[in-house]
Formats: C-alpha cells, sequence, structure tokens
C-alpha cells in the first residue's frame, strides 16, 4: 500500500513538473494595460499566451493574438487579426470591409468613424486592430504586422478569472 502511494506521488509530481517546463517553454502570461481590447479583455487582466499556436499553423482572420511592438518603447500588444496576407482591407466611416465585403464584427463596441485608403495586405504579415476601435494603437497607426513578431494566440485571461471568448 505504501509502495502504491509513493508511486502515485512520484507521478503526480513528474506531472507538476512537466507541466511547469512546459509553461515556461511555451506560455507567456502578460497583464494588459490599456484599454483597446475593451469589452472582450479589461485594463489589469492576466491573460494566457500560446506560444506554438502558430509554430505548427497559420494564424487565423478573427484570432486575439499577442505580438512584439518596439514604438516606442518594447512592449507586448495583444489585437485581433482582420485582415491575411493578400487581403484587400479598407475602413470607411469605421467600417472594416475585406476584399470588397463588410467585415462582421460583433465583437467591437467602441467604433470610430475613420477612413483609411484601401491596402493589400503583404505575404508574410496580417492586419491587426484592437477591438476598442476609439482608443487602439495598431495597423492602422503602424502599417500591416510582420509574423515573426507575433508570440502567440490569446487563450484566456487567467485574472480576473472572466475568460476570452470566441469572436
Amino acid at each position: 500500500m505504501a509502495t502504491q502511494a509513493r508511486t502515485i506521488a512520484s507521478v503526480i509530481v513528474q506531472v507538476i513538473v512537466l507541466a511547469l517546463i512546459a509553461a515556461a517553454f511555451f506560455v507567456r502570461i502578460p497583464q494588459v494595460s490599456g484599454p483597446s481590447m475593451e469589452p472582450r479583455i479589461q485594463p489589469g487582466q492576466v491573460v494566457l499566451i500560446n506560444t506554438l499556436a502558430y509554430r505548427f499553423g497559420k494564424p487565423a482572420r478573427g484570432a486575439i493574438i499577442a505580438f512584439r511592438h518596439d514604438a516606442p518603447t518594447p512592449e507586448t500588444y495583444i489585437k485581433r487579426i482582420v485582415g491575411l496576407a493578400g487581403d484587400r482591407i479598407a475602413i470607411t466611416g469605421g467600417t472594416v470591409s475585406v476584399n470588397g465585403a463588410p467585415l462582421d464584427e460583433p465583437y467591437v463596441r467602441f467604433r470610430n468613424a475613420q477612413t483609411l485608403a484601401p491596402l493589400t495586405v503583404p505575404a508574410g504579415t496580417v492586419y491587426v486592430l484592437g477591438d476598442n476601435r476609439s482608443d487602439s494603437d495598431d495597423s492602422r497607426d503602424f502599417g500591416p504586422l510582420a509574423l515573426q513578431d507575433v508570440i502567440g494566440q490569446a487563450v484566456v485571461a487567467l485574472w480576473p478569472p472572466r475568460g476570452l471568448t470566441a469572436p
């Protein structure tokens, strides 16, 4: 009986150690500092980022991603992908169109009336916007985002326990 208990305890410890090692290499946990993804992600929330998400696959439109952004100082940004390489993006009166069709964005509550000239998203990049369009530094400001700067996919808000939901 004591041998079984030791074996079970050993397996549990091994699983915990492996989970911690995996988390150290394949997960990041930044705290959100700004309102650009409201109402989906609130300032102060801690978000789990899956850094393996795009090592074996490509980002999809609608995915919420974390990426490195260096201006004015290096930071981790969290935004939503609205355009993929080859897509023609236009913003007219705050409405985003992809390849001529208005994008259905039920997650956007704070719109603005901005209009931007159409552009084609270059190969190796994505076009990202914050859900809070009236208060977001995103591709409208710094242009398409290089895929090499993508850290991973935002999976869930860990604290406070509210969670991310699909688009």
